[in-house]
């Protein structure tokens, strides 16, 4: 019997933008969306409910910043708060992920792709690197 699809929504968190992509595992597609200004280091949760509303996902990825050893660092905690906020506000699954290198790994991915240094494209390339790093973990 095989699984039903899920539509998932990945955020690389930040205290001032957070990254978003989508992708679903059907076909393990995903793609970044966008970048969302967090206020006075609050997400924008306004624009988070219009995002699950748009997409409806089944299941929420969050990227956990840990230092290269596997210590958490001080965005650590941050981080997985936003995670359990996510679960609170929303009542769906909030998995936590590794993003080491993520950001790295956005980086390399414009800088192939031929697009110049843009912060903002960069948050959200990360969180589909984060979302790409769960599939893998959770491709059966």
């Amino acid at each position: 019997m095989s699984k039903r699809p899920l539509t998932l929504l990945a955020f690389d968190y930040g205290t001032r933008r957070i990254g978003v992509a989508l992708g679903q595992t059907l076909t393990g597609g995903v793609r970044p969306l966008l970048t969302l200004n967090a206020r006075n280091n609050k997400p924008d949760w306004d624009a988070i409910s219009r995002l699950l509303e748009q997409w409806q996902p089944d299941r929420l990825v969050v990227g956990l910043p840990l230092h290269m050893d596997g210590t958490e660092q001080p965005m650590t905690d941050k981080a997985r708060r936003f995670g359990n906020q996510l679960k609170g506000r929303y009542n769906l699954p909030v998995d936590m992920v590794d993003e080491r290198l993520s950001s790295d790994a956005a980086e390399q991915l414009l800088e192939e792709r031929g697009r110049r240094q843009d912060r903002t494209g960069l948050d959200a390339v990360a969180a589909t690197v984060i979302l790409e790093s769960w599939l893998t973990q959770h491709h059966t």
